[in-house]
C-alpha cells in the first residue's frame, strides 16, 4: 500500500489532479458550512430531529440541507436534469442524432443539461422552502418569516440554485482538470463526510447509557461491510459475450475479442428513480395536509401512511424493491440497444458463435440482458431495503445509520471508478518514462 502511494505521489501529473481534486473537494465542505441568510436555525433544528427522512436526504449532501447552506440541493438538479436528457435522447431524433456525433455531439448534450439544470433548481428549490417551512409551522415556529412574500422566497431561491450551479461546476472541473468523475466524487464527499457526526452521536448515546443503540449501531456497521463486499463482487461482475471476428484486413484469419455485459448495468439510477417516486406522495401530501378540504385532509393522511419513510410499512417496502426493479428494466431497456449493438458486430465481419448475425444476435443480446436486469435489479432492490428493514425491527432510526443502501452502492462505485483512473494515469506515467 504504501509502496503504491509513493507510485501515485512521484507523478507530478496525477500529484497535480489529486491535489487540484482535494481542493475543490474542500471549497465544496466551506460552502456546505455557510447558511442562507433569514433562516429561523432553531425551527430548522427542530425539523430535523422530527423527521428522520429529512435527516437522511441531508447526509446524502453533505449535512448541506441541516444547516439550510448555500448548496442546499446538492447536485439533485444535475442528476434530475442529466437522466431526463439521457432518457429523452431516444425519444427525440435531433438529440439521438446528437448522441451520435462523437465528442461535438455530447458537448453540445451537457450544454442543454447544463440548461436544464437551472429550471430544475428553481423549482425544487421553492418546493424544499415550502416542504421545510410546513415542518417548521407544525412545530409553532416559522423557518422563513413569511413564505407567501415573493420577495422573500425569491432571493433565497436564487441563492440555493446558485449553489446548486457552483457545485455542477466544480464537479466539471474535476472531472476536465482534476482525477476525473467530478460530480460523482462531489456525492461521494458528501455522503462520507457525515460518517464521522454519526459515529460521535451514536457514541455520545452510548456513553447517556443507551447501550442498546450502540449495540445495534456496531450490528449495522458490521452488516455494512458485508453488504459492500457483495456490492463490490456485483459491481465489478460481467458476462462477456465472445464474438469471432473473420475480415480480409486480417488475411482470412480469425480473431476473438468478447462483449462485456454488466451484472448491474443501471448503476444507482433505478434507485434514484424509486426514491423520487416514493417521496413524491409524501411532498403532495405536506401541501394537502394545510388545505381546508375534508377530502384532501384524509387523502393526505392515507398517502403519510402508507408513504410514510420514517415508519415505513410493509408496503412501503415491496412498492420500493418493486419500483427498483421495474426502473432498472427501464433504464436498461433505454441506455442498451441491442439491435444496434448486433448490427455494429455484423458491419464489421463478426459473429457470436453458435448464434447466427442480424436479429437472431439481437434476440440472444436482448435475452442476456433481460437475465443480468433482473439479476442486478433484484440485488439493487435488497441492498435498498435491507437498512429500511433494519431501522423498522431496531431502535435505530434512518439518520443514525452509518450509510444508506443507495450511499454504499455511490461509494463502492466511485472509489472503483477512481482506482481506475489512477491505475490508468500510473501506467501513462510508466510509459512517459520508457520513451
Amino acid at each position: 500500500m504504501i509502496k503504491y502511494l509513493h507510485q501515485i505521489w512521484q507523478s507530478k501529473q496525477l500529484r497535480k489532479k489529486i491535489l487540484y481534486t482535494v481542493f475543490i473537494l474542500l471549497i465544496f465542505r466551506l460552502a456546505a458550512h455557510i447558511t442562507v441568510p433569514g433562516v429561523n436555525l432553531a425551527a430548522l433544528e427542530n425539523i430535523f430531529q422530527q423527521n428522520d427522512l429529512l435527516g437522511v436526504f441531508s447526509a446524502m449532501t453533505g449535512g448541506s440541507m441541516e444547516r439550510f447552506s448555500i448548496v442546499l440541493m446538492g447536485l439533485s438538479p444535475y442528476i434530475n436534469a442529466s437522466i431526463i436528457l439521457q432518457l429523452m435522447t431516444v425519444v427525440i431524433p435531433k438529440l439521438e442524432n446528437l448522441s451520435k456525433e462523437g465528442m461535438e455531439g455530447r458537448r453540445k448534450i451537457n450544454q442543454y443539461t447544463r440548461l436544464l439544470t437551472i429550471p430544475f433548481a428553481l423549482l425544487q428549490s421553492y418546493g424544499m422552502l415550502i416542504l421545510l417551512n410546513q415542518s417548521a409551522g407544525a412545530g409553532g415556529v416559522a423557518l422563513i418569516p413569511d413564505v407567501t412574500d415573493f420577495k422573500v422566497v425569491l432571493p433565497i431561491m436564487i441563492i440555493v440554485t446558485a449553489g446548486s450551479l457552483l457545485l455542477m461546476w466544480m464537479g466539471e472541473q474535476i472531472t476536465e482538470n482534476g482525477i476525473g468523475n467530478g460530480i460523482s466524487l462531489l456525492i461521494f464527499a458528501g455522503i462520507i463526510t457525515e460518517m464521522p457526526t454519526i459515529v460521535g452521536r451514536m457514541l455520545g448515546i452510548a456513553q447517556g447509557g443507551d447501550t442498546t443503540k450502540l449495540t445495534y449501531f456496531v450490528a449495522f456497521v458490521i452488516l455494512t461491510i458485508i453488504m459492500l463486499m457483495f456490492v463490490v463482487i456485483v459491481t465489478e461482475g460481467q458476462r462477456n459475450i465472445p464474438i469471432t471476428y473473420a475480415t480480409r484486413a486480417t488475411g482470412g484469419k480469425v480473431e476473438k475479442a468478447g462483449l462485456p455485459i454488466r451484472v448491474n448495468q443501471a448503476g444507482m439510477i433505478p434507485i434514484i428513480f424509486a426514491i423520487s417516486m416514493m417521496t413524491f406522495p409524501t411532498v403532495v401530501a405536506q401541501f394537502f395536509k394545510a388545505s381546508t378540504s375534508t377530502k384532501l385532509q384524509s387523502l393526505a393522511d392515507f398517502m403519510l401512511r402508507w408513504f410514510n419513510a420514517t415508519n415505513p410499512s410493509y408496503f412501503y417496502i415491496v412498492f420500493y424493491f418493486i419500483l427498483i426493479v421495474a426502473f432498472s428494466y427501464f433504464y436498461v431497456s433505454v441506455t442498451f440497444n441491442p439491435e444496434q449493438i448486433a448490427e455494429n458486430i455484423q458491419k464489421r465481419g463478426g459473429f457470436i458463435p453458435g448464434i447466427r448475425p442480424g436479429s437472431q444476435t439481437a434476440d440472444f443480446l436482448a435475452k442476456v440482458s433481460s437475465h443480468l436486469d433482473l439479476f442486478g435489479g433484484v440485488f439493487l432492490g435488497i441492498i435498498a431495503i435491507i437498512p429500511i428493514l433494519f431501522t423498522k425491527y431496531t431502535t435505530l432510526s434512518s439518520s443514525d445509520l452509518i450509510i444508506s443502501g443507495s450511499g454504499l452502492i455511490i461509494v463502492v462505485g466511485v472509489v472503483l471508478e477512481l482506482i481506475r483512473q489512477i491505475n490508468s494515469q500510473l501506467v501513462m506515467h510508466d510509459y512517459d518514462k520508457l520513451y
